[in-house]
């Protein structure tokens, strides 16, 4: 085999063909089976028209690894990290290539509980496993057995775990799936708000699971993937707008305009919304974009911790500290009691209810923090050598910079501005985040400067 690129720094995903095809899925299988001997895997798959076939060869990897499959059907990533939790299986697989194009796929892989599998805590092994391909002889009188189970009604109840019911007021919610996988959760969950009167309305947008994606890779971090949700959340009078990428680990937020929230703000509001219930809390961080996410949780009496990019890493921080929540600007939100995982349904459950609780609009909750904290946005790059550009940028500021980080990427603070640029673990671009305090032309300035030096 030529290359082994589909294994990234926290998880797997490469291109159709020549990176991942059911061969090398069946070796994931086989590698995962012999590096960490379970008993028994839970696996599941996205709506793309390539994950039955890659999950089949997963798991017939993993079975003849001697490790029994439960198979989840169509699942979001984050069902996979339920089932870690909550079922009696050592592990579990999801596969996905979240928001990639079209051709390619990926695997997220985690151990008991819900432990992530990262280059730092097994996934070289897994690697170096399946490229050598020398298993042991299958051992039939101990292959391992396949069953299917629907956990979703589990999922569902630990879901409703996260708000009271009795705080909500009647809301209405554009509900943007992507043709994506959550979709299903969403039929689910207004099933029982029904039950429970609930006074929850969702306005569906591109619902149906199509792998075929007729409206486009479902990744509402692009502005061109914005516009159907914004304009069904104004047609609608809806009082916020929800969008999920493909395998919903990641939720988006649009506020009663239609004005996308950039995630990050929504780090902050989560983050004093669980410091006001746990004063004294650790709250996980990333480096990208971070002053309001460190002035929100030391003003609320938290303790803001700096992680490195990635949902491994980030969970490995969470669990080394403990930290009851941790936020990515990239719209990754991770919950103690989810495992320290991340969820793209926990998040906006908690916003509504904190909306209905505070009765506040969205852009109400986050209008003061966006002032204080102005951010570019995450701008990506594609560029022919990433590395001298990087090093490009950073010999032009570095010198005049009050703090440099090399946390992920370079992180360079100034009295008043601040910048973070990386090359990305999943995408063959560079990202450049900037931020400054209180000063939006300050941050447009800086961010067009950085961005005619980096692609210059």
């Amino acid at each position: 085999m030529s290359s082994l690129n589909c294994f990234k720094a926290y998880d797997i995903r490469g291109q159709l063909g020549e990176e991942l095809n059911d061969d090398i899925a069946y070796r994931i299988g086989r590698a995962y089976a012999q590096h960490l001997s379970p008993k028994s895997v839970a696996v599941g798959g996205d709506v793309r028209l390539s994950s039955e076939s890659l999950k089949k060869a997963l798991a017939n990897g993993l079975m003849d690894g001697g490790a029994d499959v439960i198979d989840l059907g169509m699942t979001g990533t984050e069902e996979i990290y339920f089932a870690a939790q909550a079922l009696p299986v050592d592990g579990g697989i999801e596969v996905t290539a979240s928001h990639n194009p079209m051709d390619y796929n990926g695997m997220k892989l985690v151990t008991k509980g819900g432990k992530p599998i990262s280059g730092d805590t097994g996934l070289r092994v897994i690697e170096q496993l399946v490229a050598i391909n020398q298993f042991a002889p299958i051992d039939t009188a101990h292959r391992g057995h396949y069953s299917e189970y629907n956990h979703l009604s589990a999922y569902i109840a630990h879901l409703l775990t996260y708000i009271n019911i009795d705080n909500f007021k009647p809301i209405r919610l554009v509900v943007n799936s992507g043709n994506g996988a959550a979709g299903h959760v969403i039929d689910a969950l207004e099933e029982q708000f029904a039950l429970l009167n609930v006074p929850i309305e969702f306005i569906k947008v591109h619902h149906q699971a199509d792998g075929n994606f007729p409206n486009g890779i479902p990744n509402p971090l692009l502005p061109e993937n914005r516009a159907d949700t914004a304009k069904a959340v104004i047609e609608h009078q809806a009082d916020f707008g929800i969008a999920w990428d493909g395998d919903f680990d990641r939720c988006f937020l649009f506020d009663e305009t239609g004005l996308f929230i950039e995630g990050y703000y929504i780090v902050g509001l989560l983050a004093e919304a669980f410091l006001q219930k746990q004063p004294g809390a650790k709250i996980i961080h990333d480096p990208r974009l971070s002053w309001n996410t460190i002035d929100v949780v030391m003003q609320a009496g938290g303790i803001p911790v700096l992680s490195k990019t990635g949902h491994a890493f980030i969970k490995e921080r969470m669990r080394s500290e403990d930290a009851i929540y941790g936020g990515e600007m990239s719209a990754h939100h991770y919950f103690k009691t989810f495992g320290y995982c991340d969820s793209g349904m926990i998040p906006w459950l908690l916003v509504a209810e904190l909306l209905c609780v505070k009765n506040l609009t969205l852009s109400e909750a986050v209008a003061e923090r966006i002032t204080a904290y102005p951010s570019s946005g995450e701008i990506n790059s594609k560029l022919a050598n990433p590395l001298q550009a990087i090093a490009r940028v950073r010999a032009a500021y570095e010198a005049d910079a009050l703090v440099v980080d090399e946390t992920d990427g370079i992180s360079l603070e100034f009295e008043n501005w601040r910048f973070n640029l990386r090359s990305s673990n999943t995408e063959p671009v560079v990202r450049l985040n900037v931020e400054s305090r209180s000063d939006e032309k300050l941050m447009h300035q800086q961010t067009e400067a950085i961005l005619d030096l980096l692609r210059k």
